[in-house]
């Protein structure tokens, strides 16, 4: 492939913010499993394990989104930072409430947690995606 279609195919994905999006998110993921599965190793407890593998994919999905996704609506350092760095914690966590709900209403009804969770994860990633572009990182 020629330099200049690498530099095409670099500037497309400069500009297709939720491909960008996407990516941050696989990064927290495997941030989040990774952590999850070797404290499991480790011998710390399941739920425990997984909390700690949630924060941790949170803090790398900050990372990622601030630096690489919505560079534009980064808040400057200070107080603006902090109250964004908020939001965006809230935003995970509406996502997780809304994993937990979605994942719990088709388990009640009987149905396979695994088709839960690909809806919930469907879900999920819509509303955090927009709530972090028209809200966390929103450019004034």
């Amino acid at each position: 492939m020629p330099i200049r279609d690498l530099s095409t195919l670099a500037e497309r994905l400069r500009q297709a913010t939720v491909l960008r999006y996407g990516l941050a998110s696989a990064g927290a993921l495997a941030v989040d499993t990774g952590l999850f599965l070797a404290l499991i190793a480790l011998g710390l407890g399941a739920a425990a394990a997984s909390a700690v593998g949630y924060c941790a994919g949170i803090v790398a999905h900050w990372l990622l989104s601030s630096r690489a996704v919505f560079i534009a609506g980064l808040a400057e350092r200070g107080a603006a930072r902090a109250v964004q760095k908020g939001l965006f914690v809230a935003s995970a966590l509406i996502g997780l409430g809304v994993t937990i709900g979605i994942v719990g209403l088709v388990t009640a009804l009987h149905g396979d947690a695994r088709i839960g969770k690909l809806l919930a994860l469907v879900a999920s990633f819509t509303l955090t995606w927009l709530l972090r572009r028209h809200l966390v990182f929103r450019v004034p």
